[in-house]
């Protein structure tokens, strides 16, 4: 019996191994690509740089302006995921604990919105949008999220805010609570697990979106990261060593965000899971 279990254990880290390097290679091969000049890359794509050079990253943070369009992806992600947590949650905790009757048919709108891709309202978006002159901010942006990303998010809260006690709501109400603080110090904290999954999911959606951001963002002055790198690739000609040069500084902050969050991320993903 142990030598079938370690034949499992064996076969079972194998095949995480052969799982990891399938995910781990697209990963090298845009970080070791970054490293090579233009000739290289042609000659040899997957093959190691033959000697390290930082010359694609300085030329690929000059031509994106990086700190720039930094500054407007954290402003669009952060924005963007306060609104979607903060009014979801409100929405979800209104649709829940006020019993009228429109509220399952507002419920049952929202999850219904959820099928239509948005492919299929692109165009009229475009053309609605543009004509009230709503395109071309990221202000704008950052409230498009928002009612993208309102129904997924008041779906999920939905479920928890039913299994959130009446009775301590009961009891702040009591010693004279209103409705917004018993919500915001009461209902609120105890929301945590879900809020931490519904940042994790809307951090990663928003700050590598490249679809919407083509559509609303005009200008050049508001590209977030995502905009900016795509337009290494040109009609005729591409520098791949830039390119890559310039995903790899976009991937950085992601990064970054995951290694002073990881404790929180999988301890809502794993609370998430449990309730």
């Amino acid at each position: 019996m142990m030598s079938g279990k370690t034949g499992k254990r064996i076969l079972l880290f194998i095949v995480s191994l052969l799982f990891l390097a399938v995910f781990i290679f697209p990963l090298l091969m845009i970080f070791l690509n970054s490293m090579k000049s233009r000739l290289d890359i042609v000659r040899d794509p997957l093959g190691l740089p033959t000697e390290l050079s930082f010359v694609n990253y300085k030329e690929a943070y000059m031509t994106m302006n990086f700190s720039h369009a930094l500054m407007n992806s954290v402003i669009v992600t952060v924005l963007s995921v306060a609104l979607i947590i903060v009014l979801s949650a409100m929405l979800a905790y209104f649709l829940v604990r006020w019993n009228w009757k429109i509220n399952n048919y507002i419920l049952m709108i929202l999850v219904s919105s959820m099928i239509i891709p948005f492919q299929a309202v692109m165009i009229p978006f475009v053309s609605i949008f543009g004509d009230l002159n709503m395109l071309n901010s990221k202000w704008w942006l950052a409230y498009f999220y928002l009612g993208f990303g309102l129904s997924l998010a008041t779906f999920m809260y939905h479920g928890f805010v039913k299994g959130v006690p009446k009775e301590l709501e009961e009891a702040a109400l009591i010693d004279g609570a209103g409705k917004f603080r018993v919500f915001g110090q009461v209902v609120f904290p105890i929301l945590k697990p879900i809020s931490t999954t519904l940042a994790i999911l809307d951090v990663l959606w928003i700050w590598n979106d490249f679809l919407l951001p083509s559509l609303v963002l005009i200008s050049e002055e508001d590209r977030t990261l995502p905009l900016s790198t795509f337009y290494f690739f040109g009609k005729y000609t591409s520098d791949y060593g830039v390119a890559m040069a310039a995903l790899v500084l976009s991937i950085i902050p992601v990064i970054i965000f995951y290694l002073f969050m990881q404790k929180q991320i999988i301890q809502g993903v794993v609370e998430g899971a449990v309730k």
